[in-house]
């Protein structure tokens, strides 16, 4: 009886060891297999759309897309049975990602249509970056989220600025063209000027009075300067990421709360604490 938490601590240990982890033959083999089948089920889903596949492939899709549903729905138990704090992968980005990879074919039993949702499926490929082992990836990602991060009270005050003087100048331009021009109300006037500052032009309404041909230009120059400016915040601190120094990891994974970016030289946990395995 006292060898039986023994064995269950290996047990989950070896299957931690080839889900989570790239360090070991079994467990890249594991992860390359892993984003074959991704693949595969992302090219079902989009032949399920064409109807003259689905007419005549139906049930073979069908069970495919029926399997591989299983398939991963099996690895997200073993993916939470094998950490010691499962809430941590449950509520992390990727366990949310691989729940939402296989809860669409179940919901497609209640609702119609649901299943073309497994498309979401792409977003486990993010996990190429670490299966692979490319680090210099890896980091480049984290240096652009990180960037993305410190931009973000910046940008939010330039989006704040540009929705003042959308409404700014979608008034005037409803002022000047008004509902004869198709300039129905200011709400209409300034989906016309966000659609004008972001270059985006449908054309289904245009100014047809010279000083609103004339305001439509000048906001049409401002657009362009408007593009830049967000490019600007988060190039200058991706730079200042970039010049940061940092080290590589060695595609380790800690059991405790599968956090996969570590140090090469770690001992524990950057997000849990927990002591590494191989540390």
């Amino acid at each position: 009886m006292s060898n039986q938490p023994i064995l269950s601590k290996n047990w989950k240990k070896k299957i931690h060891e080839v889900i989570y982890g790239t360090h070991t033959p079994a467990g890249k083999l594991f992860d390359i297999i892993l984003l074959i089948v991704i693949v595969y089920s992302i090219v079902i889903v989009m032949l399920e759309s064409v109807p003259w596949v689905d007419k005549n492939y139906h049930t073979f899709l069908n069970i495919s897309e029926w399997t591989i549903t299983i398939l991963f729905t099996l690895e997200y138990i073993l993916r939470v049975i094998s950490i010691r704090k499962p809430k941590t992968y449950i509520f992390s980005f990727f366990g949310a990602v691989d729940l939402l990879s296989t809860l669409p074919k179940y919901l497609s039993l209640l609702f119609i249509g649901s299943q073309y949702l497994t498309a979401f499926r792409i977003l486990r490929l993010l996990r190429i970056f670490r299966i692979l082992k490319l680090a210099r990836f890896v980091g480049a990602s984290n240096n652009l989220a990180r960037a993305l991060n410190a931009s973000k009270t910046k940008i939010l005050v330039f989006v704040f600025f540009i929705i003042i003087v959308s409404i700014l100048l979608g008034t005037v331009m409803y002022i000047i063209e008004g509902p004869e021009h198709g300039f129905n109300s200011i709400p209409h006037s300034v989906y016309w000027t966000i659609v004008t500052l972001t270059t985006v032009g449908y054309g289904d309404i245009s100014p047809e009075t010279p000083l609103g041909q004339l305001l439509a230009s000048l906001i049409m120059i401002i657009g362009y300067g408007i593009i830049a400016v967000p490019t600007g915040i988060v190039s200058a601190e991706y730079t200042s990421e970039m010049n940061k120094k940092d080290t590589t990891d060695r595609g380790r994974s800690c059991s405790t709360c599968s956090t996969e970016v570590l140090r090469n030289d770690a001992k524990f946990c950057r997000i849990c604490g927990s002591k590494l395995n191989d540390a």
